[in-house]
């Protein structure tokens, strides 16, 4: 297959007293199995105990090669300008065929489609590329609040490229989202949420009120001159456009900061 997709895998367990390093070894070795090996531990230790009525986890994992594979043997490792001013050498894959590029003010995005699996759904990776190598943060925060912005920015063909360079990369990311949530503004949930309905009675008794203890984040994602292994879980804790088209190359040169996304065509 070109892709390999679990979506929405639903776990819940109730906890009983004296459990707690079996459920956290249960639930890490569920997010193990359907992340590939790729996130092995989810749950910290001590994360879960006498307290805890209810997991719910959610986990997702991507495996796609490239419309057009990326030629390994061209690869060359170049300069990466960090946020702080400094610079790493990495390797940098690069093309001469057309590529899916568009230009706006302040930033440039790339798409980077997905050979179609069995199931024929579409997918690509888009890259939104700031202009200045220490814009990231101003086009995340450009990014947050505008509704549908990536669907306002995505390529609409593709074009002729010059300098052409995508660096490969690995990332590995975890955190807590408990505080960042309460931070934007949700916090109810933590505190008196209450969602015991959601739950059999026989989880709870009948004067405790169900509130979210804490979230926890993992992702993994691999970018090869191939394709791209994703992988994501996350566990909660319940304590028609016309235009004029010109032959003109692209540069794209993503030696700096950028943001991306996997998104479904």
């Amino acid at each position: 297959m070109g892709f390999y997709l679990f979506l929405l895998q639903l776990f819940a367990l109730s906890l009983g007293m004296g459990f707690a390093d079996e459920v956290i070894k249960e639930v890490n070795k569920w997010a193990e199995n359907e992340t590939n090996g790729h996130i092995e531990e989810i749950l910290p230790p001590d994360s879960v105990d006498a307290s805890t009525r209810l997991i719910l986890a959610n986990a997702v994992y991507f495996k796609g090669k490239w419309e057009e594979q990326f030629d390994a043997s061209v690869t060359k490792d170049d300069e990466f300008f960090l946020l702080n001013g400094s610079s790493i050498k990495v390797p940098f894959m690069t093309s001469w065929e057309r590529q899916y590029i568009r230009y706006f003010e302040g930033f440039k995005v790339l798409r980077l489609p997905y050979k179609q699996g069995d199931d024929k759904r579409k997918f690509s990776m888009y890259i939104f590329l700031p202009d200045a190598k220490d814009g990231l943060p101003s086009l995340i925060e450009k990014a947050g609040p505008e509704s549908g912005f990536i669907e306002k920015h995505l390529p609409l063909w593709d074009v002729e490229v010059g300098d052409f360079r995508i660096p490969k990369f690995k990332i590995e990311f975890e955190f807590r989202a408990g505080e960042v949530l309460k931070e934007l503004g949700m916090v109810l949930p933590f505190s008196c949420g209450d969602f015991t309905e959601m739950v059999y009675s026989t989880i709870t008794t009948p004067t405790e009120k169900l509130f979210v203890s804490e979230i926890f984040h993992k992702a993994f994602i691999d970018v090869n001159e191939e394709g791209t292994e994703a992988a994501a879980v996350s566990v909660v804790g319940v304590f028609q456009i016309t235009c004029l088209r010109t032959e003109t190359k692209f540069d794209f040169v993503a030696d700096h900061p950028f943001m991306f996304v996997i998104r479904e065509d």
